[in-house]
C-alpha cells in the first residue's frame, strides 16, 4: 500500500469535526459528578467515553493536549475548592479524611474514563504515531496519567497549604491515645496513610519506587519520631518519681506493649521498628544504669517475673543485655562455688557430683522459664559451671573434680550393697557426662577412671559390663575415640584372656597335669592399662601355686614366642580355706597375705625374721601385710604392746570366730590410695610432656615453618579437649625437641622454627 493511500486510509478512521467547548462542557459536568460521588447513568458514562475519543483521535492538531490542560485545571479548581472548605471546619483530621475518600474514589473512576487519552500520550512518547502524527513541541515532553495529575493537583492544593495543620493534629491525636483518649483509628490513619497513597499514585516510575513514602517520612515520619522521644522522656521521669524499679519495669513493658499495637494500628510498617527504638531508648537505655543496677539483686532473690521483665527489656540492647549475662553468670559461679567448697573429699564424691547436676539442672530449667532458652543465657551458664567444677580450693594442688568425678562413676559401676537398676544406673552416668564436659582436665578423669575400671575388670567387681561398655560409649561421644583408646584395648584384654584360659585347660589336659588348685590368670597389655606406674614388691610364691605359674608361662612362651611375662604380685588375690578352727571359713586375701598365711600348715607360731626369710618380701610391705592379718585377729602378736613388728613373733588365734564365714581382709589397701594419687598425678604429666611434643611435632610437619606465637596457639588448639596447656610447658617442650633435633630455630629470626625433615 502506498503512503496517499495509507493516509486516506487513516482519514477515514479519524473524526474530523469536533467541537472542543461543547464536547469539553459534557465532559465537564460529568468530572463534577464523578468527583462529588453523584450519581450518573451508564449512557452517560459511555458517551464520555466516545467524547475523549473524538477528541483524542480527531485530525485537529492540539485538541487532545488542550483536554489535557482543560482536566488539570477542572481538579486544580476543584482541589482548590476543597481547600477551602477544610480550612473552614472545626474537625480538621475529620474534613480532610471525609473529602479525601470522595476524592479518591472520584479520581480513580476519572483516571479509567481518561483511559484512552492516558493510553495516547503513552504512545506518543514511544513513537508510534512518528510516521503520521506530527506532535507539537509544546507537549513532547512526559505526561503523567490523570490520575496522577489529580493527586499532584490535592498535593500541591490542599496537603501542602494544611501539612502543618495536619501534623499538628495527628500528634495531637496519638498523644491523645498515649493517654489513654482513643480516637477515630479510621481518620487517624486514612490521614497519615493519604500521604502515602497520594505518593504512591503520583510516582509511577518503578524505578522511583523509593520515593512514594518521601512525602510520609518527611511531613510525618520525622515529627512523629521527635513527638515520641519527647513523650517517652517525660513519661519515664514521671514513672521514676513514684516507682521502684521492680514497678517501672512493669509499667515501662505495658508502656512498649500499647506502643506496638498503636503503631500497628496507626503507621506505615516502614516506622514500626523507628518509633519503638525511640520508645526504647527514652524508656531503657536512658535508665540502662538503674535496670542494670538492680538485676544482680533480682538474680540473687530469685525474683522471676521481675528478670523475665528485665530480659524482656535489655534483649534488644547490646551494652544492658551483656550486663545481664555477665551478673547471670557471676551469680551462678558464686552459688556453686558456696555449695560444693566443702565437698572435696573422697566421702563426699556422690553429693559433689549432685550439688554440680542440681546447680545445672536449676539454671538450665531458669533459662527455660524464664529466657525464653536464649542461647546467650546457655553459654554464661556452661561459663560459670566450668569456673565452679574447675575450682582449685588450693592454688598449689591440682583441682580434685577429675578425681571425684572418676570414684564416683566407680561408685556407681562397682559391685557394693547400694547398686540401682541397670536404668538408673545408665541415667546417672549420662548425668556424669553433663559435668564432664565441663572439665579442663580430662586427661586427670581419664586417668583415674582406667585405674579404678582396671580394678573392677581384675578383681571382677563391676556391677554390669552393659553399664561400662556404656560408659566408655559415652566419654568417645564426647571426646573422640582416640581418649577411650586405651579403655576399649582393656576390654579387649579382658575377652582375650577369657580364651587363654580355656585353652590353658586343654593345655593341661593335653599334658596329664593337675594343678590341686584352682588357677586363673588375666593377661594384660603394658601399654593399654594403667598398671606399670612403679615397680610392685616381690613375693616368694608358695610351694601351693608356683607350680601353676610356672605351667602357665611354659603355655604361654609355646603360644606367644618373644613376648615378655611380669607377673603383677601387687594386684593378684587368691582364696584361703581356714580348716583349724571349729568351723571352716573362706579368706579373700592378697597374694602377699596368701604367702604369709600358706607358711602357718607347718607351723602355729612364727617370728618376724623366720616370715620375712621365707617370704623374701620387703620390710615395708610385709609389716604392711603382717598388721592387716593382726587387725582382723587371725593373728596374734606377742608381745602385744610392741609397736615395732621386728620385734614380735605371730601365732596363729585358734579361737577365731567371724559372723561371716566368707570374708575378705582389706585393711592394707585403703593405706595406699595417697600414694596412688600423688603416682597418678606425676604419670599424667608425663603423658602431657609427650602429648605436647608429638603436637608440635605434627604441627610443624604440615607448616614447616612456624612463628612462636602461632605454634604455642595451635598447641593449645589440638590439646584443648584433654588439657590447657600452660605456656611455660610448651616452651619447655620446644626446647627439648630442639635437643633432640625434631625442629631447628631459623637462622636470622628470634621467634621462627623450621622442621627438621
Amino acid at each position: 500500500m502506498s503512503a496517499t493511500k495509507h493516509q486516506e486510509f487513516r482519514s477515514t478512521m479519524r473524526p474530523t469535526d469536533v467541537n472542543f467547548n461543547e464536547v469539553w462542557t459534557n465532559i465537564c459536568g460529568t468530572l463534577q459528578n464523578v468527583i462529588t460521588l453523584t450519581p450518573i447513568n451508564r449512557a452517560e458514562w459511555h458517551e464520555r467515553f466516545s467524547d475523549i475519543y473524538k477528541i483524542c483521535a480527531s485530525d485537529i492538531e492540539g485538541l487532545d493536549a488542550k483536554l489535557y490542560l482543560k482536566t488539570k485545571e477542572f481538579f486544580e479548581s476543584h482541589s482548590r475548592k476543597i481547600y477551602q472548605n477544610i480550612s473552614t471546619e472545626q474537625n480538621l483530621l475529620g474534613s480532610y479524611h471525609r473529602h479525601w475518600l470522595q476524592y479518591e474514589y472520584g479520581t480513580n473512576c476519572i483516571n479509567g474514563l481518561y483511559r484512552y487519552l492516558n493510553d495516547h500520550y503513552a504512545l506518543r512518547k514511544k513513537g508510534n504515531y512518528a510516521e503520521y502524527v506530527q506532535v507539537p513541541t509544546a507537549y513532547e515532553v512526559d505526561k503523567k496519567p490523570i490520575g496522577a495529575l489529580a493527586f499532584e493537583m490535592w498535593k500541591s492544593e490542599i496537603i501542602k497549604p494544611l501539612q502543618d495543620s495536619l501534623i499538628s493534629a495527628l500528634l495531637q491525636e496519638i498523644t491523645k491515645d498515649r493517654m489513654g483518649e482513643r480516637p477515630s483509628v479510621a481518620v487517624v490513619k486514612g490521614v497519615i496513610h493519604s500521604f502515602i497513597d497520594v505518593h504512591n499514585y503520583v510516582s509511577t516510575d518503578p524505578e522511583k519506587d523509593g520515593l512514594k513514602l518521601k512525602l510520609y517520612q518527611t511531613a510525618f515520619e520525622q515529627p512523629v519520631l521527635l513527638e515520641t522521644s519527647n513523650f517517652y522522656k517525660n513519661e519515664s521521669n514521671r514513672i521514676l518519681e513514684f516507682c521502684n524499679c521492680s514497678q517501672y519495669m512493669e509499667k515501662v513493658d505495658s508502656r512498649l506493649a500499647e506502643e506496638n499495637l498503636r503503631v500497628q494500628r496507626y503507621l506505615h510498617p516502614s516506622t514500626f521498628d523507628k518509633v519503638m527504638n525511640v520508645a526504647q531508648s527514652r524508656l531503657v537505655e536512658d535508665h540502662l544504669e538503674l535496670l542494670t543496677g538492680e538485676c544482680r539483686r533480682m538474680v540473687k532473690e530469685q525474683k522471676f517475673a521481675d528478670l523475665k521483665r528485665m530480659y524482656k527489656l535489655l534483649r534488644p540492647l547490646p551494652k544492658g543485655f551483656k550486663e545481664m549475662l555477665t551478673e547471670f553468670e557471676i551469680h551462678i559461679t558464686e552459688t556453686g562455688l558456696d555449695r560444693v567448697k566443702s565437698l572435696h573429699t573422697e566421702s563426699d564424691t556422690g553429693q559433689f557430683v549432685n550439688v554440680l547436676l542440681d546447680l545445672h539442672v536449676e539454671y538450665t530449667q531458669i533459662i527455660h522459664t524464664t529466657f525464653k532458652k536464649d542461647q546467650s543465657f546457655f553459654g554464661a551458664r556452661d561459663k560459670a559451671c566450668t569456673k565452679v567444677v574447675n575450682h582449685k580450693l588450693d592454688a598449689k594442688k591440682p583441682c580434685k573434680s577429675p578425681e571425684l568425678l572418676a570414684k564416683y562413676c566407680d561408685s556407681l559401676l562397682k559391685k557394693n550393697t547400694k547398686n540401682f537398676p541397670e536404668t538408673e544406673i545408665d541415667e546417672k552416668l549420662n548425668n556424669v557426662i553433663t559435668i564432664f564436659k565441663y572439665l579442663d582436665e580430662k586427661d586427670i578423669f581419664q586417668k583415674f577412671y582406667s585405674i579404678l575400671l582396671a580394678k573392677r575388670l581384675i578383681h571382677n567387681l563391676s556391677v554390669s559390663m552393659d553399664a561400662e561398655e556404656g560408659m566408655i560409649t559415652k566419654l568417645k561421644l564426647a571426646c573422640g575415640y582416640e581418649y577411650t583408646n586405651k579403655l576399649h584395648r582393656m576390654f579387649t584384654d579382658m575377652a582375650i584372656s577369657k580364651e587363654l584360659e580355656s585353652k590353658f585347660s586343654d593345655f593341661l589336659r593335653g599334658s596329664n597335669t593337675e594343678l590341686g588348685i584352682n588357677f586363673s590368670v588375666l593377661v594384660l597389655q603394658s601399654g593399654a592399662w594403667p598398671l606399670g606406674q612403679s615397680v610392685s614388691p616381690s613375693v616368694m610364691l608358695p610351694s601351693e601355686f608356683s607350680r601353676s605359674a610356672q605351667m602357665f608361662k611354659t603355655f604361654y612362651n609355646s603360644k606367644f614366642n618373644g613376648r615378655k611375662l611380669t607377673w603383677l604380685q601387687n594386684l593378684s588375690n587368691g582364696e584361703v580355706k581356714l580348716t583349724y578352727l571349729k568351723k571352716p571359713y573362706l579368706v579373700t586375701c592378697t597374694t602377699y597375705q596368701m604367702a604369709v598365711l600358706l607358711l602357718y600348715n607347718d607351723s602355729d607360731s612364727l617370728s618376724y625374721n623366720d616370715i620375712k626369710l621365707s617370704c623374701e618380701l620387703e620390710e615395708k610391705e610385709l609389716k604392711r601385710t603382717l598388721q592387716s592379718i593382726v587387725d582382723v585377729k587371725i593373728f596374734f602378736k606377742s608381745p602385744e604392746d610392741v609397736e615395732d613388728l621386728c620385734l614380735c613373733s605371730f601365732s596363729l588365734n585358734l579361737r577365731f570366730a567371724n559372723k561371716r564365714t566368707k570374708f575378705k581382709i582389706t585393711a592394707a589397701l585403703q593405706k595406699e590410695t595417697p600414694q596412688i594419687i600423688e603416682q597418678t598425678h606425676v604419670a599424667v604429666d608425663e603423658d602431657r610432656k609427650m602429648y605436647t611434643q608429638a603436637a608440635i611435632v605434627r604441627i610443624m610437619k604440615s607448616r614447616q615453618i612456624l612463628r612462636h606465637n602461632i605454634l604455642i596457639q595451635e598447641v593449645i588448639d589440638q590439646s584443648r579437649a584433654k588439657f590447657s596447656p600452660s605456656t611455660q610447658m610448651i616452651k619447655k617442650s620446644i626446647e627439648a625437641l630442639i635437643e633432640k633435633n625434631y625442629i631447628e630455630r631459623v637462622s636470622g629470626s628470634r621467634d621462627e622454627y623450621s622442621y627438621v625433615a
